[in-house]
């Protein structure tokens, strides 16, 4: 007995970016075909040349590679299979399950009226003709249309409530809703997982591969996903592309960990740093029926997590992305490299370490002034700053260190009789500009001696120029 391989697809249309909800839809179905050792495909709906574009097919798979989802074989389009979908309507039409209607424009405008009037779904007057010419719609059969989705459960739809719908137009191009089901029947595929806006298409499918004398697929239609204030997701809530998320500095790893968290849960886990964790666990029966909604705050915390997991060498290298080219150099990156354990707790994103680790990069002289330079005005701190610098001077490199200089700071305050922050001030107004930073020892520790030597003496000669 030979065990069906499970084969899943994500299948966009090319009119835009990778929006978040699709990309959450690509790794649901990534991360289930990864459960069951299957395939995860990949098809680009591009039949609607009107809006599709070479641009947004490209930030499609831009946005799957950054996300780290790998699809099997190769990319299927839509527009090259017009072939076998016009067979699968004229196989349809030959069987007599499908018939020919000539109506278009007021003449249809016209019936469609008429079978609202009368509360009935679209029926054409050339239902039982034998037309030659027009569009190709396929016969909805007498009954009902019931179907198991994974989410939503049992579902039943009455047949009179479903319109015989378009399969091939009147110029012979195929729709949708044929060509999805010969695309899926095709390429194997076993579970259509998407969001629940499909949900009606998902019974007016079923009754085409039921005609066609196909297998049918596994359902499981995902609610959607709302924002903060429960209302459908649009672009004020964060309904953006996946490449804005990662020029915001979320890393591919913390993006993945939310979104398969948002609205699909295995026990109390919200953590998943080892992708194939995910993997092991992901049964679409854990995907929650309600809509979820959009978190940032949940978001930056998850990320932040990845962060704090994930290797330096990864997140420096990841970190070229967010700086400037007068912040890449030899020496600064060696700091920044340094600087990872104080740096990886205190940032949820990239960009706000990028923020964080300013005061590493910025280049001499700092400017300062406003309340930076407030702790530079008070009386004395020429003099505690010209033989603290000496001090620091004397300090031989090889004993540079946050441990060392914390003892130095310590002595110094004791030894001129006065409380800490009266040194610890100042001097961290003439490292750092009054940037972010974490302990004083550390940040003279991390900037090195030579760049800590300069940044005094460059700011006791404005304060002696004044």
């Amino acid at each position: 007995m030979t065990t069906q391989k499970i084969i899943t697809r994500f299948a966009p249309s090319p009119t835009g970016y990778l929006h978040i909800g699709g990309a959450r839809t690509a790794l649901f179905n990534y991360y289930f075909a990864k459960h069951v050792g299957g395939e995860f495909h990949l098809r680009i709906e591009d039949t609607d040349k009107a809006r599709s574009t070479e641009a947004a097919t490209q930030a499609i798979i831009d946005g799957l590679a950054w996300l780290g989802l790998t699809y099997d074989g190769e990319i299927i389009f839509q527009s090259q299979r017009a072939d076998a979908h016009i067979a699968a309507a004229n196989a349809l039409l030959d069987a007599g399950l499908a018939y020919r209607c000539p109506l278009e424009g007021d003449a249809l405008d016209a019936e469609r009226e008429k079978c609202r009037e009368a509360g009935q779904a679209f029926r054409s007057s050339y239902r039982d003709q034998n037309h030659s010419t027009g569009a190709i719609r396929f016969r909805v059969p007498e009954g009902q249309t019931s179907l198991t989705d994974h989410v939503q459960g049992n579902i039943t739809w009455e047949n009179t409530e479903l319109d015989d719908l378009v399969l091939l137009r009147a110029d012979g191009t195929p729709t949708y809703m044929l060509a999805v089901v010969v695309d899926d029947h095709d390429m194997g595929v076993t579970h259509v997982i998407r969001g629940d806006d499909h949900l009606i298409n998902a019974a007016r499918q079923q009754q085409i591969y039921a005609a066609l004398g196909w297998n049918i697929p596994q359902w499981a239609h995902v609610p959607l996903i709302h924002g903060p204030d429960g209302k459908k997701l649009s672009k004020r809530h964060g309904a953006l592309g996946v490449e804005a998320y990662r020029d915001m500095g979320y890393l591919p790893s913390g993006l993945r960990n939310y979104l398969v968290k948002l609205g699909w849960a295995h026990g109390d886990d919200e953590l998943f740093f080892d992708d194939q964790a995910i993997s092991d666990v992901f049964e679409l029966d854990g995907i929650n029926a309600s809509p979820a909604r959009l978190d940032f705050d949940k978001m930056d915390f998850i990320n932040g997590q990845h962060i704090v997991h994930t290797d330096d060498k990864v997140i420096l290298g990841r970190l070229l992305d967010y700086l400037s080219p007068n912040e890449i150099s030899e020496q600064k990156l060696k700091r920044l490299s340094a600087a990872m354990a104080t740096l990886k707790p205190r940032s949820k994103t990239l960009k706000e370490m990028v923020e964080q680790a300013d005061y590493l990069l910025v280049d001499r002289p700092l400017t300062l002034e406003g309340k930076t330079a407030k702790p530079l005005r008070r009386d004395g701190v020429i003099e505690l700053l010209t033989a603290l610098t000496l001090q620091l001077k004397a300090l031989e490199s090889g004993a540079w260190s946050a441990e060392t200089i914390q003892r130095l700071l310590t002595d110094f305050a004791a030894e001129n009789d006065i409380g800490f922050g009266r040194i610890g001030q100042p001097v961290r107004a003439a490292l750092t500009g009054g940037r972010p930073s974490p302990d004083l020892s550390e940040v003279l520790a991390l900037l090195g001696k030579d760049e800590c030597l300069g940044r005094l003496t460059d700011c006791l000669d404005v304060l002696s120029d004044n």
